[in-house]
């Protein structure tokens, strides 16, 4: 009883307490001191790791002479279609590795649970470690994977770094291999999501088996199928770790992506602005990923 007289006799604390929740009117005295305390520092940190870095890329690589070099390489050329079936091959790949891996591990079996700890043990390993090592077991003279195939079936595995296609479907394998797993579980959460009554229903028409997944589990998981492949995207589209530490962009830089690309260019070429027009070159494909991805999310939200 007291606390509410308390509120009562203090007509403006309703509408601080309206205004803490919905933010319909101004700070005044010391919140507007906190607030700004709270907020100065994050505005200092993002204007100096992603303001400026962006700002001062933007501005190394606005020159439209870098484009006209870029585009006269062959290396850039071959780069380009290299990094189109990398980012189709491995973001198509491994999400739908995903959806069906967590078909498979949404059953309620303790060793099922079991073998999903060791399923995910690639996504939780540290990236650079586990390509360093797939680097060093193809190698093609003393590498692990050539020795066990000599010692087991007496014959001399390929060479599987100094040929081009072999070497960059190698590349997608490792890359599929590590961040399946992370995909497996977020389709597994959206599979868990959905409700029991629905596949109760659907048993009661007639949706059994693979007309279950079909007219059910499918149209349900479709919105965060296509978002995980957009975001999946993205993110393949600025991987360097992969090609960088398995292929180191060989045979005769024949596997390249644009990202490892564009490090090469700044930083072995020495020609910093090459190298950001090497990697801003990639805009026109990301841009339009980005806001796909953001209009959906919105409306997701919207329908919620």
């Amino acid at each position: 009883m007291s606390s509410s007289s308390d509120v009562r006799r203090q007509p403006g604390a309703s509408r601080r307490v309206a205004a803490a929740i919905f933010g319909s009117s101004g700070l005044q005295g010391s919140d507007t001191t906190w607030a700004v305390a709270f907020l100065v520092p994050y505005l200092l940190v993002f204007l100096l790791f992603v303001v400026y870095p962006v700002a001062y890329g933007l501005w190394l690589g606005h020159r439209p002479l870098l484009y006209a070099e870029l585009f006269s390489d062959p290396i850039y050329l071959n780069t380009v279609v290299n990094t189109l079936l990398y980012v189709a091959i491995g973001t198509n790949l491994r999400v739908f590795l995903g959806l069906l891996f967590s078909g498979y591990f949404i059953q309620n079996s303790r060793w099922i649970k079991a073998l999903m700890l060791i399923f995910v043990l690639p996504w939780a390993a540290p990236a650079v470690p586990s390509f360093i090592s797939i680097h060093w077991l193809l190698n093609g003279e003393w590498g692990l994977l050539n020795n066990l195939l000599w010692t087991l079936f007496g014959i001399n595995g390929p060479f599987w770094l100094t040929s081009h296609w072999l070497t960059f479907a190698t590349a997608i394998t490792a890359y599929v291999w590590k961040w399946t797993p992370f995909w497996t579980v977020i389709l597994l959460a959206g599979r868990t999501a959905i409700p029991q009554d629905v596949y109760e229903a659907a048993a009661v028409d007639g949706a059994v088996g693979i007309q279950r997944f079909i007219y059910v589990t499918f149209p349900m998981l479709a919105n965060l199928y296509l978002v995980c492949t957009l975001l999946s995207a993205i993110w393949t589209l600025g991987d360097f770790n992969t090609i960088y530490f398995i292929t180191g962009g060989g045979p005769a830089l024949s596997t390249h992506v644009l990202a490892t690309l564009g490090i090469r260019n700044a930083f072995q070429v020495a020609n910093p602005p090459l190298g950001m027009a090497t990697v801003m070159s990639a805009l026109p494909l990301l841009i339009p990923m980005v806001i796909v991805l953001m209009r959906m999310i919105s409306r997701s939200q919207v329908e919620q």
